[in-house]
């Protein structure tokens, strides 16, 4: 019998309406689309519409991830939603995803790892199974980040997006498929680097979003690299045994930078940053269910999935699809 593995029953996405362009945020901000697409590769991103907020995006990609299954709610018994834009401090958003989809069964909670939050909702869940506390898991990438923004900061403002992306995990021993390794980091020393200038505890608001970009940039190639090669490590393949590489999608220039130390052939690198901007903990499941939906991702390809964020978290899995 084969090792048990949290295999992928099926993925979903959801982004909202409304599109941003950058000539329309060039009429409100000093900045153009050359500008954008030049620094960091992105022509648009969506925007949440007033009241719909993450549990709706969320709930949106999770009843796609369930029909691409075949499953319903009620073959769900834990949700774990990656957001750093909760719907309320508390409760957790997931718990909010499960009564929207009528559940009264099974447990939900978020993680908190900003753009990394959906690697370690999947590592987190992968290992609640492989422990027998669940039998599948619906997880969820999903943020409202216009809700974090300072529009009047244009080194911010054109960076991020909204959107939602789910997957559901199953165990099986069902052959090789399946998450064959994963690698989890976080230095809280750079937590200055990338952060909201509020908090509960601290200003009794919100905040906005502050970032250093250029000390961002820095660490990320790096981190990313780390991670990536302590899974392949760990699963003794190389770049060359890869299908697909699915990167989170913060900008082109730090995809490309680290596709290049990595030795990934761009052709196999997912790229959607160009339409859906940096949708944080959303990025990676949303590209993942572009590629699926597409055609590109087919089973039995070797998937890796990565991503950093504020914090600093970084992290990977190696996925046989």
């Amino acid at each position: 019998m084969s090792q048990p593995r949290s295999i992928i029953r099926g993925v979903g996405g959801y982004l909202p309406s409304r599109i941003l362009t950058n000539d329309e945020l060039a009429k409100t901000v000093d900045t153009s689309d050359e500008w954008i697409q030049q620094r960091v590769g992105i022509k648009q991103r969506h925007i949440a519409a007033e009241g719909e907020f993450t549990s709706d995006l969320a709930v949106n990609a999770a009843r796609r991830a369930l029909d691409a299954a075949g499953l319903t709610p009620a073959d769900i018994d834990l949700i774990v939603v990656g957001t750093t834009t909760p719907d309320l401090t508390f409760p957790a958003t997931a718990t909010l995803v499960q009564a929207k989809l009528g559940m009264h069964h099974g447990m939900a909670f978020d993680i908190q790892a900003v753009c990394s939050g959906f690697v370690f909702a999947t590592v987190t869940a992968d290992s609640y199974l492989k422990n027998g506390m669940a039998r599948r898991a619906l997880v969820i990438g999903a943020e409202t980040n216009s809700r974090l923004l300072d529009w009047t900061d244009r080194s911010t403002c054109v960076l991020f997006g909204d959107g939602a992306g789910a997957m559901i995990l199953e165990l099986s021993t069902d052959g090789e498929r399946g998450i064959l390794a994963s690698s989890l980091r976080s230095d809280g020393h750079f937590w200055d680097k990338l952060h909201t200038d509020g908090g509960p505890s601290s200003t009794q608001s919100v905040g906005h979003l502050r970032m250093e970009g250029r000390e961002v940039f820095r660490h990320a190639v790096g981190k990313i690299t780390d991670v990536v090669e302590s899974v392949f490590a760990a699963t003794g393949t190389t770049v060359d045994d890869l299908d697909w590489f699915v990167p989170h999608q913060a900008n082109r220039r730090i995809i490309e930078g680290a596709g290049q130390k990595l030795g990934i052939p761009p052709e196999k690198v997912i790229i959607t940053v160009d339409r859906h901007a940096n949708t944080s903990a959303a990025s990676v499941p949303l590209a993942l269910n572009e590629a699926v939906g597409d055609g590109r991702i087919k089973p039995g390809d070797l998937v890796m999935i990565e991503a950093m964020g504020g914090g600093f978290t970084w992290g990977a899995s190696l996925i046989r699809w």
